[in-house]
């Protein structure tokens, strides 16, 4: 339970920022596996803790706000959510951590600069793989798109949510399917093949990414995708990529 309030409600105002002017050198590293250690473990340290101070530094070392947030406070927050789900830590310590990442989340996205991207004409639907129950992601890769220009739609399917009937009664130019789970990629082989069958776009093209696809990477085709990315940054020169070919084709 406590890993989707993560999800639902942290992770959807992580965003994609520019740097802000003044910043220290220009980096594109990712934190290392001491750096979310430590900054998980700052999370539940009893007592006052200055997590700003803690992410100012690894700003000013190099590490850019968008890998801050995909692989430093997601990863925070999903060990959060295991935490709880194996009784590892008490409901107090836990509660206090989730406010404290909230905290650090809500200064991050005061920073976003509300710059107008010309749009490009081009829509994406993005969907987790059936199944899923991890879906945070998604937010963080529609930022992605949004800041290339893109008009973008997410959807959890649920009682009142059915992607197929979006696909069948709207225009998407590109599908974007995230997958964490090893166990779901049958369904995810299955979902790739539903979309190509209803998709009121005949020549939709279907991207695929995610936790599992970061892992292992593979090839987009054992699904049945027209591509495949490991790095949610990538994800819409990808898709853009996708259609340029197929614009070239025609």
């Amino acid at each position: 339970m406590l890993a989707r309030v993560v999800e639902a409600e942290i992770l959807p105002r992580l965003m994609l920022a520019h740097r802000p002017a003044g910043r220290g050198r220009p980096a594109n590293r990712a934190p290392s596996a001491r750096e979310i250690a430590e900054f998980s473990a700052l999370l539940l340290e009893a007592g006052p803790v200055d997590l700003d101070a803690r992410v100012e530094v690894l700003r000013d070392g190099g590490l850019p706000l968008a890998r801050l947030l995909l692989d430093l406070l997601a990863p925070a927050a999903r060990h959060l959510g295991a935490l709880w789900e194996e009784d590892a830590c008490d409901f107090l310590a836990v509660t206090e951590a989730l406010g404290r990442l909230h905290a650090v989340s809500r200064r991050l996205c005061a920073e976003l600069e509300d710059e107008s991207i010309p749009a490009n004409g081009r829509s994406v639907l993005l969907l987790p793989c059936p199944g899923e129950t991890h879906v945070f992601g998604l937010s963080i890769v529609a930022s992605f798109f949004r800041e290339a220009g893109w008009d973008v739609t997410t959807a959890v399917p649920g009682p009142e949510v059915d992607p197929l009937t979006l696909l069948r009664t709207d225009w998407f130019d590109v599908v974007g399917l995230s997958l964490s789970c090893d166990v779901l990629l049958p369904a995810l082989t299955k979902a790739v093949a539903e979309v190509r069958r209803d998709s009121r776009n005949r020549e939709i093209r279907v991207l695929v990414g995610g936790p599992y696809f970061a892992r292992y990477g593979g090839e987009a085709g054992i699904v049945g995708a027209d591509a495949c990315v490991s790095d949610a940054c990538l994800a819409p020169a990808a898709a853009e990529a996708l259609l340029d070919r197929q614009a070239l084709a025609c």
